[in-house]
């Protein structure tokens, strides 16, 4: 086919569903998505894109770019599938804000009245924290905290929360925001409690089935077994690698939901018409108003959009002022996928931008790109803003990298035997690690919740052990070590990426039976 042929193909697909509305859109959806999208993936190496946009009502475009798998012909399109993670949290939200207005419960009721075991390490909060706590992320907990032992790990939902009473609060209950994947968990688990159905049940019954989402679940499974889903990648020294999928049904609530543009869509459309999809409505209006409702203040401020005066989440929601416009959004990131859903209700317009790896920011700068044209912004390339910034991280981090290394190999001899690293460590919270030698003499660290994952560690002098995990999103880091007054190793203290958890892991020795 004729390569002018094609363009002008391509741009037919883009603006003939909105071709009754082509004089509302602005010209960098009608005129140059395609080509900016197609110029932006190849600068940040992303494998494969989809994004929907919905106007005035309607699906102005919901179309894919790229392939689900490197090397492979298959491409993304419309109804290609992602896992959305976080974007998963407004979904709850939701549930619990329908049961709410129904009265199955109240924002305002304790955690306890529906899960009765649930306990929390500060004793206040212990007393009084109530399902709104959890949904907008206000119990005392800091950002992360406790995703190492929940994340991708063999516990189940119940004992997720029966840990929460272990992790011990970073910031004063109710007074600042910390983000917390396990809280989201256990509002899930109280709208099984009230509903009689599984979070994911209702997720499915009550607004995947009536809002049209047929290619939506909330499995491992389901996306590990369909023909049309993008495989994950990520980034490793300089290398693309394709991970294995997350399988977080344990956090579901959480993060676990899998979907596609053309599924979003939909949500997007049911948020921009009050609750109601096609005349019908799915959800109560006043009920997602809450959801809206600002809860907790987020002291942030944004280098791209100066005049912005708040940031705060809502229930399942983040809203920020730009450009005089509430802005609406949640963004997702698993391992190898990062998107994000945003709703201008005063423009009413809505965006939804998938990403299948998790080492780009185009999906933000897209939506800003978007959050601009629909604002009546000039325009300026947020993707190329943005580029350096990871260039310059991806720089330093191997950079880091390699001087760990170079440390490694001049550090010289411990202060003690590497045997005497070998044996079982525990942790309050997490639990067991083990350490043993292979048959060449290297260390191996084995977790007791993550079957799949080790990691070697090697001697890198001061008091350091250099840790490198066996996936690319685990990464290397330096783990240091104590020991005790006879020399024997009193504990090892392991650090994960910080967009898993920022805690640092102690875990202590433990002797030898005798």
């Amino acid at each position: 086919m004729n390569p002018l042929r094609i363009l002008l193909l391509s741009l037919l697909l883009l603006t003939g569903a909105a071709t009754t509305h082509a004089q509302k859109l602005p010209s960098f959806v009608t005129d140059s998505l395609n080509t900016y999208i197609a110029r932006e993936m190849a600068a940040w190496n992303v494998p494969g894109l989809a994004i929907a946009v919905v106007k005035d009502g309607k699906i102005v475009t919901s179309k894919g770019y790229g392939v689900r798998e490197v090397g492979k012909p298959g491409r993304v399109n419309d109804k290609t599938l992602f896992q959305i993670a976080s974007c998963s949290k407004a979904f709850t939200g939701t549930a619990v804000a329908m049961l709410d207005h129904e009265k199955k419960l109240s924002l305002d009721d304790t955690v306890r009245r529906w899960l009765p075991g649930f306990q929390l390490n500060d004793p206040l909060a212990n007393k009084v924290v109530t399902l709104r706590d959890l949904l907008c992320h206000r119990i005392g907990l800091q950002t992360f905290q406790g995703d190492f032992v929940h994340w991708d790990s063999n516990l189940n939902r119940e004992q997720i929360i029966g840990l929460m009473a272990k992790h011990e609060p970073q910031i004063p209950f109710r007074s600042s925001f910390g983000y917390c994947n396990a809280a989201y968990l256990a509002a899930g688990q109280a709208v099984q409690a009230a509903s009689g159905k599984s979070w994911d049940d209702f997720v499915a019954e009550r607004l995947f089935k009536p809002l049209g989402m047929t290619r939506s679940s909330t499995t491992y499974k389901a996306i590990t077994t369909d023909t049309n889903a993008c495989r994950p990648y990520s980034r490793w020294e300089g290398k693309q690698f394709m991970l294995p999928y997350d399988n977080i049904d344990n956090l579901g609530p959480a993060g676990s939901i899998n979907s596609c543009v053309s599924d979003l869509a939909h949500w997007i459309q049911m948020h921009l018409d009050s609750g109601r999809i096609g005349g019908k409505e799915v959800v109560p209006y006043a009920a997602l108003r809450k959801t809206y409702t600002p809860h907790t203040i987020i002291p942030r401020t944004s280098a791209q959009f100066p005049s912005m005066h708040f940031q705060a989440y809502g229930l399942g929601w983040f809203m920020a002022d730009i450009h005089g416009r509430k802005i609406i959004w949640h963004d997702g990131g698993a391992g190898g996928f990062l998107s994000t859903v945003c709703f201008i209700p005063e423009e009413n317009v809505g965006f939804v931008i998938l990403t299948n790896t998790d080492n780009n920011s185009l999906f933000t700068a897209l939506r800003y790109q978007l959050i601009d044209a629909f604002c009546g912004q000039p325009y300026k390339n947020y993707s190329r803003r943005l580029l350096p910034f990871t260039q310059e991280d991806e720089a330093a981090a191997d950079a880091d990298i390699a001087k760990w290394r170079e440390e490694v190999k001049t550090a010289g001899q411990p202060p003690v035997a590497l045997s005497a690293f070998v044996g079982l460590y525990g942790h309050p919270v997490y639990g067991r690690m083990a350490i043993d030698m292979d048959k060449n003499g290297q260390l191996i660290v084995r977790f007791q919740h993550h079957p799949q994952m080790s990691a070697k560690i090697e001697y890198m002098g001061n008091g350091k052990m250099l840790c490198s995990f066996n996936s690319p999103l685990w990464g290397i880091s330096p783990a240091e070590f104590e020991l005790n007054a006879d020399g024997t190793v009193k504990t090892l203290t392991v650090h994960l990426p910080g967009f898993l958890d920022n805690m640092p892991y102690v875990f202590l020795k433990k002797p030898p039976k005798k």
